[in-house]
């Protein structure tokens, strides 16, 4: 293993354009271009692929294509029972862990990689990683992007197109951009589901 390839999980900067990781790098990109060209009703040939491509990945896993990742979900973590729709984006140059039964709306992106402020570095193409970690129950909503270093606690909402830049504790609700606590998740949830749409939880 290169100096560069370690270098892509300690945080320090290293250059991905490396040529043991760029030939590694296209293996996982072609097996995900095959995943998204799979067809709706190949559900038992996606899983299967998913179970090669991802590092660890649960049962009962659904991930809507297209599926977009840097490495092809070779960085990717995640539970069992979780849920993606179109265009998850894991730019999972170093790792992403989600916990069971969380979802993601469209065209959300968790991002670990990042380039320097300095000009000079950016030119020499330097990059750091950082991992994201998000916990059990989640809903991240549609177009969500979460930032490299990222930890999200259990039972978060993240409302649609919000930018999380800092951490997120367990049990909230949180908006925006920057993404900021809205409010905890309480007793009001229990009774409606949506605005005043009560839960009818006799016919559940």
């Amino acid at each position: 293993m290169s100096t560069m390839k370690n270098r892509m999980h300690t945080g320090e900067l290293y250059l991905p354009g490396d040529d043991e990781i760029m030939a590694w790098q296209r293996r996982c990109l072609d097996r995900l271009y095959e995943f998204n060209q799979t067809r709706p009703t190949e559900f038992a040939k996606r899983e299967a692929m998913l179970k090669e491509m991802f590092a660890e990945i649960g049962e009962n896993c659904y991930i809507e294509p297209p599926f977009h990742s840097n490495f092809g979900g070779a960085h990717v973590h995640f539970g069992k029972n979780i849920y993606a729709n179109f265009n998850l984006t894991c730019v999972d140059d170093t790792h992403i862990y989600v916990g069971d039964y969380t979802m993601f709306g469209p065209n959300v992106t968790i991002a670990t990689a990042g380039h320097p402020i300095l000009p000079e570095l950016r030119e020499r193409a330097y990059q750091y990683n950082a991992p994201v970690h998000i916990g059990k129950n989640c809903w991240i909503g549609a177009g969500a992007i979460i930032l490299p270093g990222i930890v999200i606690g259990d039972q978060v909402v993240v409302g649609a197109g919000s930018v999380v830049t800092k951490d997120l504790p367990s049990h909230v609700v949180a908006v925006g951009n920057p993404c900021k606590i809205l409010r905890e998740v309480n007793e009001h949830d229990k009774e409606y589901y949506f605005k005043d749409r009560k839960i009818d939880w006799d016919h559940l």
